[in-house]
């Protein structure tokens, strides 16, 4: 049947025909305008550019995406939790768009292999699949309207893909995620207490900041340490999702510190001693088997001792060592 109205809509290309049914069955819902959704699937990679020189890629259909993502996924979320307390309600819905979330989902929805994309320019962005994604909702958001999106995460990603009551009673340790981030890139990584102090019923507060390699990072306040430092990670981790340049400032500063711990001693320190060494192949070798490489004098411990010798034995020593002299002479 689907087929049938593919046909009736008379795309010109095959290749349109097909994304046009794998869009179906991703979003439930036929497109009205396909380009849309052409231009959400279109990775900053491929170096494309309009008439007017301008680039082409999704990546303002993904700033449109995220914050219809934020307003649906809040509007749900508020509705299914009737009762609960802001904090609650924002931490939930901020697990269910986080960057790992979406990655999955358009793993598992077959987004990902609709990607037009240069592997060459991509290889290292692993988000490549969760920035489609928030595009794809702003394609459906200009496309179809907000109801549309709704309807979309509603029935289609929260009510069959994912579980919103397990996500949202799931623990996130976000101190695990930074110090394993940063031992996976050997970061220095530092929680520093920036304020201690009580509020107005007296209950301790904690103010922790994050830095990494001296950079720093961002704040927490908590009624504990562990509760300031997991919220200081969090912002921190979000940092380093959505600000290239903040990772890049944190890897400048560790090739500069690891630069200078390797960089070997530019000269020896001076020792008073202004001659000039002799070559091994030219020093004197000694003929004699039983001497040294060294002066034996130099390690006679003979005139160390533990007992303070009189006036008398310090003469009697100085004469028998003047007679010994006279008689070798």
């Amino acid at each position: 049947m689907l087929n049938n109205i593919i046909d009736r809509i008379k795309l010109p290309f095959r290749k349109e025909k097909e994304l046009y049914l794998s869009l179906y069955r991703i979003i439930g819902f036929y497109p009205h305008d396909i380009s849309l959704y052409k231009l959400a699937l279109m990775h900053k990679s491929m170096f494309k550019r309009n008439e007017k020189g301008k680039p082409v890629n999704n990546e303002r259909l993904e700033f449109l995406g995220d914050a219809i993502l934020d307003a649906t996924v809040g509007d749900i979320v508020y509705r299914h939790f009737p009762g609960k307390r802001e904090g609650f309600l924002t931490n939930t819905r901020s697990k269910l768009v986080q960057r790992e979330m979406l990655n999955k989902l358009a793993q598992e929805m077959g987004i990902n292999q609709l990607i037009c994309y240069s592997s060459h320019g991509s290889s290292h962005n692993s988000y490549m699949g969760g920035n489609a994604f928030e595009a794809l909702v702003g394609a459906i958001y200009l496309d179809r309207g907000y109801d549309a999106c709704m309807r979309f995460m509603k029935k289609r990603i929260l009510s069959e893909m994912v579980n919103i009551d397990k996500v949202a009673y799931r623990e996130v340790n976000f101190k695990s995620k930074l110090i394993e981030w940063s031992q996976k890139n050997r970061v220095m990584l530092e929680f520093k207490i920036i304020e201690q102090k009580k509020d107005e019923q007296g209950s301790p507060m904690f103010r922790y900041a994050v830095e990494i390699e001296g950079i720093a990072g961002c704040e927490g306040t908590g009624y504990s340490k562990k509760e300031s430092q997991q919220m200081a990670s969090k912002l921190t981790l979000a940092r380093l999702r959505k600000e290239p340049q903040f990772i890049d400032e944190i890897f400048a500063a560790k090739t500069n510190r690891t630069k200078m711990e390797e960089e070997p001693t530019a000269a020896l320190p001076d020792t008073g001693d202004n001659s000039t060494p002799q070559p091994v192949e030219d020093r004197p070798v000694s003929t004699n088997t039983t001497d040294t490489a060294v002066d034996d004098n130099e390690f006679d411990l003979s005139n160390i001792s533990m007992k303070r010798l009189g006036r008398e034995d310090i003469i009697a020593r100085a004469e028998a060592l003047a007679y010994a002299d006279t008689k070798t002479s």
